[in-house]
């Protein structure tokens, strides 16, 4: 389902989101997370309720404020975190004062061991002066990054419209440039004039747009269809309502909906309607990229696949790129081109959909492939599912975990010794592989063969039935002639017997 596309338009770098709990407590809900999305891709994010996919979205997406690290769009930051360049700068500080306060240690153990006491207040002087410029200067860059994080969260948009605005003039004055008489001039004036309106009102995030979970409560039940789907062209500052009113009313029926639906509100739909509701709001900004949060968890299997098909032409006819999350991994792998796996703010694993199902590493990622259901009775009966133990699975004491790749594009949160043993598996489950599709040809062979042979078989017996049962009528032909007409004789003798019987009567 991929473009070959090896284009990143989405690049989430370090994410952290913390929430705080009271004095002294904070719930991790994103805990250094990164992945990058391609253009033209679908990207699925999977994890059991409340392991972050929710929050990693919605971060994205500019609803909260991040706590720390960087989400690139189109090469522009448009999220930036300070705490991780805040505990850069009280680190160095700490460190500061403990180089300091050795330093002072060993210049009084020196002096009261006869040494010169200015020579050695001398040297620990200027040992001193480099620790504090060390540290300033690490401070200094922090602050730099602190500054320019600030406002890259800031002012993105602002920076964004800036340059969309001077693209538009430079488009502008060169169309005047090639103006002759007055009347062109007015004309073109006339017509940048919205242009540069428009585009000093556009927003990057804009070209981001969310599905939410719950098709309900994310629809105003106070605006009707007409409003709520034409609200994001009106704080772009489109003005023209026939124009508003043609883009509502063709991406109503993109997303199957009709024109009289427009009038109505979202109490008078169904389920299936109300998201699909939700979808053409988001449709009908072009957005490059869809961040679709479980778009289809509250629906029934029937509803499901009729907005995932609707997901999927919307795609195919705009050039969308979707981060879809959710729960059902079948229709994940059925979705997505690659799949992200998320455990308590942590991502553990990350590959490809057909990868990560044909070999799932890490221990999470098997237990929620073992939970799929499949509608085999027999199967159903002897499925066991595997636990998760996080606590009897890993041991990170001393050895800390990091994102590692075993092979190409399969990326696991693991340790060294987990790494190896990973990287081992990994091979016993190629060959393994590799045994069951030799087995696995070798079947197809014997299986054609034994259907040739009994095709071959049936075509000989068909053969010779075809002479036998000529022979037989060749042979019952004369048999048949010699029945006619006995058959015949009888009735001869007959005539012969009336005669006899008329020549007496006379």
């Amino acid at each position: 389902m991929q473009e070959n596309n090896n284009e990143v338009l989405l690049r989430v770098e370090h994410l952290c989101q913390y929430f705080k709990m009271g004095p002294g407590r904070e719930l991790k809900a994103v805990d250094d997370v990164n992945f990058e999305i391609k253009k033209g891709e679908v990207f699925g994010l999977v994890g059991e309720s409340g392991c972050g996919k929710t929050t990693t979205g919605r971060s994205i997406i500019k609803l909260y404020d991040i706590t720390s690290g960087n989400v690139y769009f189109k090469d522009q930051r448009i999220c930036a975190g300070t705490r991780s360049y805040k505990n850069a700068i009280r680190q160095a500080r700490e460190e500061c004062r403990k180089v300091c306060e050795e330093y002072k240690k060993q210049s009084e153990e020196e002096i009261a061991a006869g040494a010169d006491e200015a020579a050695v207040n001398e040297k620990y002087a200027t040992l001193k002066a480099q620790a504090h410029e060390k540290c300033a200067a690490v401070v200094e860059e922090n602050k730099k990054l602190i500054s320019s994080a600030n406002h890259d969260q800031k002012y993105c948009d602002k920076d964004h419209a800036k340059r969309e605005v001077a693209k538009i003039t430079a488009e502008k004055e060169a169309a005047l440039a090639a103006c002759v008489t007055e009347e062109e001039r007015a004309a073109c004036e006339k017509k940048y004039k919205p242009l540069l309106r428009l585009a000093s009102r556009e927003r990057l995030v804009n070209e981001i747009q969310m599905i939410f979970q719950d098709p309900i409560a994310s629809l105003d039940p106070r605006m009707t269809v007409r409003d709520i789907i034409a609200e994001g062209l009106v704080i772009k500052g489109i003005k023209d309502k026939k124009y508003i009113d043609e883009k509502v009313y063709e991406v109503l029926e993109k997303v199957g909906l009709v024109r009289e639906h427009a009038g109505r509100y979202p109490h008078e739909f169904s389920g299936g309607q109300r998201q699909r509701i939700g979808i053409a709001r988001s449709v009908i900004m072009r957005p490059e990229l869809i961040i679709a949060d479980e778009p289809v968890s509250a629906l029934d299997v029937s509803i499901q696949a009729q907005v995932i098909n609707l997901l999927n032409e919307l795609r195919s006819e705009f050039g969308i790129t979707v981060l879809f999350i959710a729960h059902d991994l079948s229709v994940v792998k059925y979705f997505s081109d690659r799949i992200g796996v998320m455990y308590f703010g942590k991502m553990v694993e990350l590959a490809t959909s057909d990868e990560l199902f044909a070999h799932p590493l890490h221990p999470y990622t098997k237990s929620l492939l073992s939970a799929i259901p499949l509608p085999d009775p027999k199967y159903e009966k002897e499925r066991r599912r595997s636990t998760y133990n996080p606590l009897a699975e890993h041991d990170y004491s001393v050895d800390k975990p990091v994102m590692r790749e075993i092979v190409p594009g399969h990326f696991v949160y693991c340790n060294n010794a987990e790494f190896e043993k990973y990287k081992e598996e990994y091979a016993k489950s190629e060959e393994k592989a590799a045994e069951n599709t030799k087995s696995a040809d070798a079947e197809t062979k014997k299986t054609s063969a034994k259907s040739e042979s009994s095709r071959s078989s049936s075509a000989k017996k068909t053969t010779s039935g075809s002479k036998t049962g000529a022979s037989r009528t060749a042979k019952k032909a004369p048999a048949e002639g010699e029945k006619k007409t006995a058959r015949r004789a009888p009735a001869k003798k007959t005539t012969a017997s009336a005669k006899e019987n008329k020549g007496a009567e006379d």
